[in-house]
């Protein structure tokens, strides 16, 4: 009976999908952030304030890392 009231209160607040999004938004998010760093570096720019040294190869891993998020969100939301 417990399990049934859960399910009752997953359905009327949408939780399923909720999480699909937020997983797809943050997966995205990741994409774009890393592909502008990318981006800004290759144009030879480099964002006010920032101490450090640009990381390629972190910025292609984040990347992957969002792209495969998004697409796993994107999967979750429409199934």
């Amino acid at each position: 009976m417990a399990s049934y009231g859960k399910q009752v209160m997953a359905d009327i607040l949408g939780l399923d999908a909720l999480l699909g999004q937020l997983m797809t938004a943050l997966g995205l998010a990741m994409v774009a952030g890393n592909g502008f760093a990318m981006w800004k570096h290759a144009r030879g720019e480099a964002p006010g304030g920032v101490k450090g040294a640009y990381r390629p190869g972190r910025a292609r891993f984040l990347l992957v890392v969002g792209l495969v998020i998004s697409i796993w969100g994107l999967a979750g939301w429409v199934t």
